[in-house]
């Protein structure tokens, strides 16, 4: 859970201290999918000999994220627009139980079957888009790919939807084109461009109780940057062509483990998404979802304040609300955005609580770093745990999200 969306300009601070969101696990039911966010450090993009460090993991996400969010800030602007599409279906999927693995600094997988008979592939879990799509093929001299592509030709239940479909007329993507009769889209994911055709194909969830379901989905082509170990993305803002829309889901939540932490995490969709009712975890905080008249394209969320341990920022709540953007929640961006009197406030704090001496030179893309003495490690560094503050007087520190 991470970003904030506004028109003005955006900073980022990195701090020593990394923000997590906990929650130990609840027991496998029928109704609960179990994600794995768990961070690779081996992944080769870093050197077949290397070990991914931790400044490099940190550094990496980092430059995800600033992709994303340029692109949600041009999207928040009118300059892209979002797909949508239409759907229908009642497939059971809160009967699944689906097993997630983790991917390198990029966000959470989730692992399913794909076609008939069923590929295993990984699919990134993404709150700010709605599309499912699968690569068929890589593109580009920087496309990379450790799970298997995609082969249409390998499934007998695969078939491509034509240019006058409904899912097609009524897609708004990037870019759309007809295409020997069907629909061509173009998407771009940070730095990532996918381009593809849409297409219905049969997805099996579940490593006991498997479940399938026919879904409409892009059948496309990464032609720059790469998703590591992941096969596609799996969109969960629930627009048209959203897999929730397609299955009925009215409700999900999910819990999140420490960044590089070893172990899994529940996902729980339909009923099972009652955090309180069926006490899945522990204690439930509740906030409103807010619809943004100009751009309801993202998850918005009332956030009316930041602390930093028991200090709250002196930050204008003005400064927080939709005008015509605010807090969004995004999985797939790792870091906190805040806008420039937030970013001030916190920053002065932070500078004010670490007792390091803050070094007279940047490195890398870090604006604002801090010597460590000789013999220091990271470890032995105390870091004030950062709050937000929400309406209705919820505090985020530790806990899961529910939608």
């Amino acid at each position: 859970m991470q970003g904030m969306a506004h028109h003005r300009l955006h900073h980022r601070l990195q701090l020593v201290c990394l923000i997590a969101v906990v929650l130990t696990a609840a027991p496998a039911t029928h109704a609960i999918f179990h994600f794995d966010f768990r961070l690779d450090t081996d992944s080769p993009f870093f050197g077949r000999s290397a070990r991914a460090s931790r400044h490099d993991t940190w550094r990496h996400a980092a430059l995800e994220s600033i992709a994303r969010q340029a692109r949600r800030l041009a999207k928040a602007l009118g300059k892209l627009s979002e797909a949508a599409a239409p759907a229908a279906a009642t497939t059971d999927i809160a009967a699944a139980d689906v097993t997630i693995s983790p991917y390198t600094h990029q966000g959470h997988c989730l692992t399913m079957g794909v076609g008939t008979p069923p590929l295993p592939s990984k699919v990134i879990l993404d709150l700010g888009s709605d599309l499912l799509w699968m690569q068929c093929s890589l593109v580009g001299p920087t496309a990379k790919q450790l799970e298997p592509v995609f082969d249409a030709a390998r499934s007998s239940s695969f078939s491509i939807l034509p240019y006058n479909s409904k899912p097609c007329k009524e897609g708004t993507f990037t870019n759309k084109t007809c295409t020997d009769r069907k629909c061509a889209y173009e998407n771009y994911y940070g730095i990532m461009t996918a381009t593809g055709v849409l297409a219905t194909e049969t997805f099996t969830f579940g490593t006991h109780h498997n479940v399938s379901a026919n879904l409409t989905f892009g059948y496309g082509k990464l032609a720059n940057g790469t998703i590591a170990e992941a096969s596609g993305i799996l969109g969960l803002f629930p627009g048209p062509l959203s897999m929730l829309k397609q299955l009925a889901i009215t409700k999900f939540s999910y819990c999140l483990t420490p960044f590089a932490d070893h172990k899994t995490s529940p996902v729980m969709f339909g009923a099972m998404a009652d955090l309180g009712k069926y006490k899945t975890t522990g204690k439930v905080q509740t906030i409103p979802l807010l619809k943004n008249p100009v751009e309801d394209i993202y998850y918005y969320v009332p956030m009316v304040g930041i602390s930093l341990g028991s200090k709250r920022l002196d930050v204008p709540e003005d400064a927080l609300a939709i005008k015509p953007d605010s807090t969004v929640l995004d999985s797939a961006t790792t870091l906190a955005y805040l806008v420039e009197p937030a970013f001030k406030e916190l920053k002065k704090a932070v500078m004010e609580g670490i007792k390091l001496p803050v070094a007279n030179r940047s490195i890398d893309d870090y604006p604002v770093c801090f010597e460590l003495p000789r013999g220091t490690s990271m470890e032995k560094v105390h870091a004030t745990p950062l709050v937000l503050h929400f309406d209705s007087d919820a505090a985020q520190m530790r806990g899961c999200l529910g939608f």
